[in-house]
């Protein structure tokens, strides 16, 4: 269907009043308190809301209902640790950061150790954010590219520029201001669109039904309680490797951390989290049943071979052009055999006919499977026939529902949510990156007598410089697997190493500057090597990098007391 004028004027609308109204309310910083904190006096709901919409990016909007569509509901095991996380966070973390009044996390880390460890964290921190933050341009760009027809770069420059002019005028109070705006577009935005969705399948299919036929073809096996480290998502990969990545994202990212450090007070700030960790698992359960709910809507209505345009359209000017046709011809049957096979189940639910149920399921899940093995072979073909192009259709997924089904308006509403989430993200990133920088690394190699308002503008610059750099990495970035997990695998990366840091500062009170910071030069490079050659799902390798440290920290520490203090021989 694509757009018409209604969404062009509800979309841009959107935008810019989010631009306008965070540059209006937050004009004016007197000083880095007013700038980096928004002057400490956000209330719980602002930070709660904020915490919220940072990691909430367009990618969850994007890839999760179509990681629901392949592989059902699976996924919100991710976020099983992120209730415990909070609690731990409130307890141990935002007292102590309150307390010590520091502007970044990192500034603890030079109380309690060094200046060479704060500075390391710091550097580990601008590596992996900065990264996510060109990732979280790039997602809702290639995406939106490859379905509306726009130039990609220009998407990029496009959602770059939006953030810098609101992120570098108001600091931490705009981004605050701003995500509460996002934030009620977002959702919104997905309730109408889950509500279409009901509305659009067949009359006698009820949403209690409709779950039902989701059932059958297992899109909602929530729990996996196998222990096999392979499996990516399992219950107890949520609980322990979940728990270890949101301890080190909300607790010693800055993105986050900058959140809540704006509270008003250690209350405020601990009943924002708590408010996040009460409601982010039911969000993403609803994100994935909208997923799941596009899934049911296709099993009566035609579906594409690969959701991807561009994919297809590569295979179909290449020498395996028929050879996909005949695919597609295929998998058209397959649609016919699959509606019928739908309305079979469904009266047997009716006639509430066991064995008719049963066998029923049996013939949608045999469907499935050849279904699935036909999506397997186009994605064959298309990387056959280029390469470069995304095979992997996930992504593609919720927004070709959107273009193709929702009405006129919807859909300009939809993309304002998609690019507000990328924006929300986008400025909370870029905030913390010109924090860091400015303070961790230009303030701290800096005479103290500076003017207040000389970092105020310095925070700017350096936001504005990694606006840029974000935008850079946005135009050269390619894609990979499944976009929120690459986002994930980046933290993964970095997160367990500098989580174990803080935990030594907050725990191990006799372990010293010295050992911490060679234990993380010498975890970095082991955890790298882990993710490069596949040792382990890479949540696992938040706890792995955590204990690492921590291991190899303690050690140092043990080597280092004996060799001062050598025992006595009698």
């Amino acid at each position: 269907m694509g757009m018409g004028t209604l969404d062009w004027i509800i979309l841009s609308g959107t935008l810019i009043f989010i631009v306008a109204f965070g540059v209006w309310r937050t004009r004016g910083s007197r000083d880095v308190d007013d700038y980096v904190r928004g002057g400490k006096r956000a209330k719980w709901l602002t930070v709660g809301l904020s915490v919220m919409a940072t990691q909430a990016s367009a990618i969850t909007f994007l890839s999760t209902p179509g990681q629901a569509f392949h592989d059902g509901m699976g996924f919100v095991q991710f976020y099983f640790g992120l209730p415990l996380a909070m609690i731990i966070i409130c307890m141990v973390f935002v007292p102590i950061y309150h307390h010590l009044k520091v502007y970044t996390a990192y500034e603890f880390l030079e109380k309690r150790f060094d200046l060479k460890t704060r500075t390391l964290a710091a550097i580990l921190f601008l590596l992996q954010r900065g990264l996510a933050a060109g990732i979280t341009i790039f997602a809702p760009s290639i995406i939106l590219s490859a379905v509306l027809g726009w130039n990609l770069n220009t998407l990029n420059i496009i959602i770059g520029i939006m953030v810098i002019i609101y992120t570098v005028s108001g600091g931490t109070k705009a981004v605050n201001v701003t995500q509460k705006q996002q934030m009620f577009v977002i959702m919104l935005g997905m309730f109408m669109a889950f509500f279409f969705i009901l509305g659009y399948l067949p009359t006698d299919l009820t949403f209690s039904k409709a779950l039902k036929v989701a059932g059958a073809s297992d899109k909602l096996n929530i729990l996996n309680f196998d222990f096999d480290t392979d499996s990516r998502y399992t219950f107890w990969s949520g609980i322990t490797g979940g728990l270890f990545l949101m301890l080190a994202y909300f607790g010693t990212d800055q993105s986050q951390v900058q959140r809540y450090l704006s509270g008003k007070s250690v209350r405020e700030s601990q009943l924002g989290l708590i408010f996040n960790g009460l409601l982010k698992i039911p969000m993403q359960f609803f994100i994935l049943l909208v997923g799941v709910m596009v899934f049911v809507f296709y099993q009566y209505n035609p579906s594409p071979l690969n959701f991807n345009p561009a994919a297809t359209e590569a295979v179909l000017e290449s020498e395996y052009a028929d050879d996909y046709e005949l695919l597609q011809e295929a998998h058209r049957e397959l649609e016919v055999e699959k509606k019928m096979a739908q309305d079979a189940f469904s009266s047997a639910l009716d006639i509430k006919e066991y064995t008719a149920t049963i066998d029923a399921k049996q013939q949608i899940l045999e469907i499935n499977r050849r279904e699935q093995g036909n999506r397997d072979a186009a994605r064959e073909l298309i990387e056959r026939a280029n390469p470069s192009v995304e095979t992997n259709d996930k992504d593609y997924v919720f927004i070709h529902f959107i273009l193709n089904y929702l009405p006129r308006g919807l859909i300009g509403l939809l993309l304002a949510v998609i690019l507000s989430a990328a924006m929300s993200s986008t400025a909370s990133e870029l905030n913390a990156l010109g924090t860091i920088s400015a303070l961790d690394l230009y303030k701290r190699n800096r005479p103290d007598h500076e003017d207040p308002m000389h970092y105020v503008k310095a925070s700017r610059v350096f936001t504005f410089i990694w606006g840029v750099i974000a935008i850079l990495i946005a135009c050269f970035a390619d894609l990979f697997d499944n976009l929120i997990q690459l986002v994930n695998i980046i933290g993964s990366i970095f997160y367990g190493n500098v989580l174990g840091i803080f935990l030594l500062a907050f725990f191990l009170k006799f372990v010293r500057g010295n050992a911490v910071f060679i234990a993380a030069i010498i975890t970095q490079v082991i955890v790298v090597f882990g993710w490069y050659f596949d040792w382990m799902s890479y949540l696992w390798l938040n706890a792995f990098g955590c204990a690492l440290v921590i291991l190899i920290a303690l050690l140092l520490e043990s080597f280092d007391r004996l060799l001062r203090n050598p025992p006595v021989r009698i």
